[in-house]
């Protein structure tokens, strides 16, 4: 059993030192990879909370086995806990709260669906105007189409109804309340 706590302690340090060398060698070449699973739901399955874990089982099995008189499957149940419980806090402690303060410009077009702004240059039936969007810390100014086929005028509240062509369609925030959309 020491060969499988070596193994996942010896994994663990050298996908930590890759990491550190060439992390972001290896994120440019594997760009969107990742990204292909859907995996959103899961944001605690992250590499650090996974391979810490494993790293960890691996060291307190060593230490554990080493050090003290317990029998094999006790060394083996502490060793999963202290994995569990210090993922747990890898998680919660270090990876949630730099997650949560992560402050970008950038955003995805598509990420303006269902957010609300104001007509800054009036939208006519067949044609552009633009919207100012409040995102993030600041505001950005899009193109926008009317996708009600009514006029918008200048400081009308709209909600984005969906993009096309980097085009945003919006919708008269005060007539989708009339509507009894919620």
């Amino acid at each position: 059993m020491l060969e499988l706590y070596w193994g996942c302690l010896i994994f663990g340090v050298i996908f930590a030192t890759v990491t550190i060398l060439f992390g972001d060698l290896l994120d440019s070449h594997l760009d969107g990879f990742f990204h292909v699973f859907p995996l959103e739901h899961l944001e605690w399955l992250q590499p650090m909370v996974i391979i810490g874990g494993i790293t960890i089982f691996g060291g307190m099995g060593l230490t554990l086995t080493r050090y003290t008189e317990l029998a094999f499957s006790w060394v083996i149940l502490f060793s999963l806990f202290t994995a569990i419980l210090l993922s747990m806090l890898i998680y919660f402690l270090y990876i949630k709260p730099m997650r949560n303060c992560e402050n970008s410009v950038g955003f995805f077009i598509r990420d303006l669906i269902g957010r609300t702004g104001e007509v800054t240059v009036p939208i006519p039936v067949s044609g552009y105007g633009e919207v100012l969007i409040k995102i993030g810390a600041g505001n950005t100014n899009q193109i926008a189409a009317n996708y009600d086929n009514a006029e918008l005028f200048v400081g009308t509240q709209v909600i984005v109804i969906d993009v096309r062509e980097n085009v945003l369609y919006v919708s008269n925030c005060t007539e989708q309340n009339k509507g009894g959309v919620s």
